[in-house]
């Protein structure tokens, strides 16, 4: 009896923080769309040789939101991609990086990253890099 309550005790924590809320694909902001929130702080990503082609946003009833990001390395060799590199804009003005991300990417290659940027009340519009042009 004694051992059930341990392992039920032991298990608990892991129940209360995991979270199997379904993502689903959030609708697409045209990229016509312009958008012109103030950014008094001028936050921006780190200048990067990475190109965003694409994104599908994604995100859940609690407020998770997820990327996956279509991204080719530019330059004539090998750049590990990491969260200073991205951000997103969310539907309030905020800019947000991911979480913790690292990834090597070859001369010219093209990879997509399921990317993780948090909780947030307001859905991610785009993904951005910046670039030195």
């Amino acid at each position: 009896m004694i051992n059930k309550i341990f392992w039920i005790f032991l298990l608990l924590p892991f129940q209360l923080f995991a979270n199997d809320e379904p993502l689903s694909l959030d609708r697409v902001v045209p990229s016509n769309f312009t958008l012109a929130f103030p950014n008094e702080d001028n936050i921006r990503p780190s200048i990067s040789t990475f190109k965003v082609n694409n994104f599908a946003l994604m995100s859940n009833e609690t407020g998770e939101r997820w990327a996956i990001v279509t991204l080719t390395n530019q330059a004539s060799g090998r750049r590990t991609i990491s969260q200073k590199h991205l951000m997103a804009l969310v539907a309030d003005g905020e800019h947000i990086t991911p979480f913790e991300i690292s990834q090597s990417f070859k001369a010219g290659e093209t990879l997509s990253l399921t990317l993780y940027f948090g909780v947030s009340k307001f859905p991610i519009l785009t993904v951005f890099t910046r670039t030195k042009t």
